[in-house]
């Protein structure tokens, strides 16, 4: 099967649509499947700027899952993983959604949800942005690469200084900072 997108047409998002002179198949199918072998490389350009597509690093404990991780490991947590470990947190301390909300605002905002996010002017480190980023070792001794710990730290620290994240997210869009 061959498909061919015309860049310059229009969509028409219909199950009706039909170009001139092709069959449509009225039989359903259970079910797709891809079957690929090989190694292959893409290469992406647009307007003179090549694309890159960088694959993340993350280090396998060694130790079965049920014993602790060693602290120092070099783990880079996706940031759809810490965004659930934060509502999670969110949620046991009693806080709505809407406050999950907020916090996912400020630290998209802050650091993309990066746990090895670091600003170079500031010193500003990870998840919460911690100024400096040691700081956040008193949530644990895991704190350079545990989205979890850098999480725990930040919420402490939201709930001290601001009260809730709204109050955080408030303080952030009025001074550009938190």
């Amino acid at each position: 099967m061959v498909s061919i997108i015309d860049p310059y047409s229009g969509a028409t998002a219909s199950p009706y649509f039909q170009l001139a002179g092709t069959a449509v198949s009225t039989e359903a199918d259970p079910g797709q499947s891809l079957v690929s072998e090989g190694t292959y490389e893409n290469t992406i350009s647009r307007h003179g700027y090549e694309i890159a597509m960088i694959e993340r690093v993350v280090d396998e404990p060694e130790t079965p899952a049920d014993e602790p991780k060693t602290p120092g490991r070099k783990v880079v947590a996706d940031p759809g993983g810490a965004k659930s470990v934060a509502l999670s947190m969110v949620r046991s301390r009693g806080w709505g959604d809407e406050q999950y909300i907020c916090l996912e605002r400020l630290w998209q905002k802050e650091s993309n949800w990066r746990v090895n996010a670091a600003n170079r002017s500031s010193g500003a480190y990870g998840i919460p942005q911690a100024l400096p980023g040691r700081k956040m070792a008193s949530a644990g001794a895991d704190w350079e690469s545990n989205a979890a710990t850098q999480i725990k730290w930040g919420l402490g620290y939201i709930s001290g200084r601001y009260g809730s994240p709204c109050g955080a997210w408030g303080h952030s869009k009025a001074k550009n900072w938190y």
